[in-house]
């Protein structure tokens, strides 16, 4: 019997934003470009997440601290904080017994 030969499968790489916008050098200045490379937190993406080689990711991340230091971008996004739990008082704990009714058989 003849042996099936399998096409030869190809992993086509991702290509990276830098690379598509053929950047040689990236700017501190332009920030809707950084924020790209920025979580939600501020935290800067690892590069299995930009998919950036690592020259591009140390660029990325020299020009990402390069505008926190110059205030352009934060160092972290604000958090909303609790300070204390919200009380239930009296009269909104009876109403929260009155909707709920039992029956009885």
């Amino acid at each position: 019997m003849a042996k099936l030969r399998k096409k030869p499968f190809f992993n086509k790489r991702r290509r990276s934003l830098i690379a598509e916008l053929n950047l040689n050098y990236i700017d501190y200045k332009d920030i809707d470009l950084l924020s790209k490379f920025v979580t939600g937190t501020g935290q800067i993406k690892a590069r299995s997440l930009t998919g950036l080689d690592a020259k591009d990711q140390r660029k990325v991340a020299m020009a990402i601290k390069r505008a926190r230091f110059m205030a352009l971008m934060p160092y972290a996004k604000e958090r909303i904080r609790v300070l204390s739990r919200p009380t239930v008082t009296n009269e909104q704990a009876g109403e929260k017994s009155s909707s709920v009714e039992k029956t009885e058989k």
